[in-house]
């Protein structure tokens, strides 16, 4: 479980491509990373397979390519890092899953004194689970919807979070991963045997 917080944000230095898998190495940013342990790389949880200092090694399953961005990820790609939390970490974002639901589009920025305005194509079927001013992940990041349109949404990036995580890198028509509000998802299925009545 994450909070959407980016800890750190760091360049791919290898990428393995396999017919059906990835394996991708990056600097390990961390004192105290553990074998095995959840990381989330853009907003999906990945596990540290291997630890070569100064590098952490993670490998890429087929269902997590398909889902994420990860599989356009080069040398020298920046991903967005957080580490899992404990029962002590304060809650600053929101409750993340690591669980990539599908990827979103940007399809405008602009920017409003020190901070940018990012407008986002959310997939319709993961668009019903986004209200104005609920929480969203993008690339890992907890973010505010400010407004919704459809299956476009707005967001309003601070200058803190757009210098300390890759959306600042991200240009019109670039695909992020999302992962809707956890607590949403819940509450559909809890109702459908009503909404069946």
């Amino acid at each position: 479980m994450f909070t959407g917080i980016i800890e750190a944000q760091v360049g791919i230095t290898e990428v393995k491509k396999q017919p059906d898998s990835l394996e991708i190495r990056l600097p390990n940013p961390f004192a105290d990373v553990i074998l095995g342990e959840s990381i989330a790389v853009n907003g999906a949880c990945l596990t540290v397979a291997q630890i070569d200092s100064p590098d952490l090694l993670f490998f890429v399953s087929a269902e997590t390519l398909e889902k994420t961005n990860l599989a356009r990820l080069e040398v020298g790609s920046s991903v967005n890092l957080e580490r899992a939390i404990t029962l002590s970490t304060r809650l600053s974002g929101h409750l993340v899953q690591g669980h990539v639901d599908g990827k979103a589009q940007l399809v405008e920025i602009s920017s409003v004194g020190e901070s940018y305005r990012m407008k986002w194509q959310i997939p319709p079927s993961l668009a019903r689970y986004c209200i104005s001013k609920g929480s969203i992940t993008l690339n890992g990041v907890s973010l505010t919807i400010n407004s919704l349109d459809g299956s476009f949404c707005s967001i309003m990036v601070i200058p803190h979070t757009w210098t300390h995580t890759n959306l600042s890198r991200l240009q019109v028509g670039d695909e992020v991963n999302v992962e809707v509000d956890l607590l949403a998802k819940y509450v559909e299925r809890l109702c459908q045997p009503l909404l069946q009545l």
